[in-house]
């Protein structure tokens, strides 16, 4: 340890120091269910380097790492579209090594602003997650549930079960190890390849998405659904839902749950229905539509109203200040007006 980086025995305090500070904090703030208390990991895999202790040689292919720990030079791996050396050093301000199941990998902090010209397509759309599919969209598309940890369960029990016949300590339970270790890898790396890849998707053909603020956490304590619910991996979607459109600078609004698939969606009828009635039947104005794309035209239409609520809160927020010609962040009139002229294409 005596050897190691400075800065990467700083790294590994700050990571330390964090998990406890946002554990007091949970705690302040009266977080509800579990708080988040530290586990602090005896040995760790990985090891994280700040802006010294590492070269990148000038071909981009080769990482030597120059304190006393002994790891030498690394033959850098992969993509070479993306390879780091198409950035200057001066942006690289992490360098992290990271031990998989199946091998180690290097992973390059870079500062940098990412950002995509999105192109309009005039449309906006409300989804709700689910689990017969992944989700329904407020147009009546459905994308399927690819169910990865379902398919992969059975090899998984095998490999389980090989695993616990062999000796402990012997080098044919390392390697039975091993497999099963990357077996689970493989489910995991599925599960964020189909969530990245469908998020982008969705981002990119629509100008707004409207999500319900699901508590996945409270959720999977339903005994009967929380393996399907973990296999869906809702909150890894979200999160790339909500990075892409960042990068995309749109919209991206979370609803409130409370009542969006009993609520009807034609004419706000409240239709109790239990979990098993998948059609949603108006008694009211006599609209028949699936359970799910109801909750989605719901979703949809609770996103636009928060959006609307949002822009005329920051154009009220402007008439109090329209005595002076430029607010506290230095904008003007004409630039704060933009938003509701958003909102209410999005209304109309």
């Amino acid at each position: 340890m005596a050897l190691l980086n400075s800065q990467a025995r700083q790294a590994s305090a700050d990571r330390a120091w964090a998990a406890i500070s946002r554990f007091y904090e949970h705690c302040n703030n009266k977080k509800p269910g579990k708080k988040g208390y530290p586990r602090f990991q005896h040995d760790n895999r990985s090891v994280e380097y700040k802006t010294t202790g590492w070269k990148l040689e000038p071909d981009g292919k080769h990482l030597t790492f120059t304190d006393g720990c002994g790891i030498g030079t690394l033959r850098l791996v992969g993509n070479e579209k993306q390879s780091v050396a198409t950035f200057p050093v001066q942006q690289i301000k992490r360098v992290r090594i990271v031990k998989r199941a199946d091998g180690y990998y290097c992973q390059f902090c870079v500062q940098a602003q990412r950002r995509i010209e999105h192109s309009p397509t005039g449309r906006a759309v409300g989804i709700d997650l689910g689990l017969n599919a992944y989700y329904v969209d407020s147009d009546g598309n459905t994308v399927e549930n690819p169910r990865h940890y379902r398919k992969a369960e059975q090899r998984l029990k095998r490999l389980h079960r090989r695993l616990s016949k062999k000796q402990k300590g012997s080098a044919n339970r390392k390697k039975a190890r091993k497999q099963l270790a990357k077996a689970y890898l493989k489910v995991s790396r599925q599960r964020e390849d189909f969530a990245r890849k469908t998020a982008n998707a969705l981002v990119t053909s629509h100008d707004l998405i409207a999500y319900e603020d699901l508590k996945i956490r409270d959720m999977v304590r339903n005994r009967h659904l929380s393996k399907s619910i973990s296999d869906a991996s809702w909150g890894t979607f979200l999160q790339w839902v909500k990075y892409y459109a960042t990068v995309h600078a749109i919209p991206a609004i979370a609803v409130p749950p409370q009542f969006t698939s009993q609520d009807c969606s034609g004419c706000g009828t409240r239709v109790k229905k239990s979990l098993s009635v998948r059609t949603h039947i108006c008694p009211a104005c006599g609209l028949v539509l699936d359970r799910d794309e109801n909750a989605a035209v719901n979703i949809l239409h609770a996103g636009l109203c928060i959006l609307f609520l949002m822009a005329f809160a920051g154009t009220l927020g402007h008439r109090g200040t329209s005595e002076s010609s430029e607010n506290a962040s230095g904008q003007s009139a004409a630039t704060r007006r933009s938003p509701r002229r958003k909102a209410s294409k999005w209304a109309g």
